[in-house]
């Protein structure tokens, strides 16, 4: 059994990436070749590495790593072997209706507070940081039957659905590396602050690393041997094509560059090169309201 109410010094999470092997999941209406197994294992991996990066005393297994399958019995099981703290189950949905989309997360009901807690917390940070639509925190009574990894698990377990696969506008959106990376960086940070409000006498402190910077071969070349300012917008595991909308969006040059880092965060993008710390701040916040909340100015070394 987990060990609440003992003191701890470190936290397990087991992450299910749903479905696997022989099951699909939820399809596509459009024939694009998306499969819900395939978005949920990619996904799960993004914030297992944002976990285990950016939080010390965090450790994290999965169910399945590869295109298996593990029975919904077998995910219980290891849920319930007294290894884990936590269950986090990553999902993508379907619904007859395209028009329909957003995120949710699930829970068994509101008896389970913990759950309901790190769930709204999720959906918090869908609707405030990521700018997704939120369908808000749901239970098996709004679904109309129960799911046993949430009826059976006894650790605080939560089920998140990424958003409709048979939205193409979604779908598209899910399976692009940039949507891919601000939802696992949404479920991340809405696992980070319940955690740590859990259990506060933890240091989730990250180890510090030295962070080389180097520019890829493939980054933008926006030179300005003036310029003594820039905006960074986000950071990735993945590279993010830059010719993507929300890039384009923005009007600036984006740059991507390499880091020679230990960390996940493999890739860190800049927009805009300016020759004062006023004129970088002014065009900042037109970068926050564009859909970059977490960008900041950074000195050019």
């Amino acid at each position: 059994m987990s060990s609440f109410g003992f003191a701890k010094d470190k936290v397990k999470i087991l992450v299910d990436p749903g479905h696997g092997g022989k099951d699909p999941g939820h399809l596509p209406l459009n024939n694009s070749g998306l499969q819900e197994k395939v978005l949920a294992l990619s996904i799960s991996k993004k914030v297992a590495n944002y976990l285990e990066h950016n939080l010390g005393n965090v450790e994290v297994d999965f169910t399945r790593e590869d295109d298996s399958y593990p029975t919904l019995d077998e995910r219980v099981d290891m849920a319930n072997s007294g290894k884990y703290d936590f269950m986090l189950s990553i999902h993508i949905n379907g619904n007859p209706k395209t028009e329909v989309h957003g995120t949710e997360t699930l829970i068994h009901n509101y008896d389970a507070k913990d759950s309901f807690k790190w769930a709204k917390l999720i959906e918090n940070q869908f609707k405030k940081r990521a700018g997704r639509h939120s369908r808000g925190v749901k239970t098996s009574a709004d679904l109309g039957h129960s799911l046993q990894i949430l009826k059976f698990t006894k650790i605080p377990t939560v089920i998140v659905e990424c958003g409709f696969i048979t939205n193409n506008t979604e779908a598209n959106y899910l399976g692009s590396v940039y949507g891919q990376e601000i939802i696992a960086s949404a479920v991340f940070r809405g696992t980070r602050e319940f955690i740590k409000n859990k259990y506060s006498s933890i240091n989730f402190d990250p180890p510090t690393v030295e962070e080389v910077e180097e520019i890829a071969e493939d980054s933008t070349a926006v030179s300005a041997d003036e310029a003594k300012f820039r905006l960074q917008i986000m950071a990735s595991i993945d590279p993010v094509d830059l010719e993507i909308r929300e890039f384009k969006n923005l009007n600036l040059p984006v740059e991507r560059i390499l880091i020679d880092t230990e960390s996940s965060y493999k890739y860190r993008y800049f927009a805009g090169r300016f020759n004062s710390k006023k004129e970088a701040k002014k065009a900042l916040k037109e970068v926050q309201e564009k859909g970059f909340k977490d960008a900041f100015v950074s000195a050019i070394k």
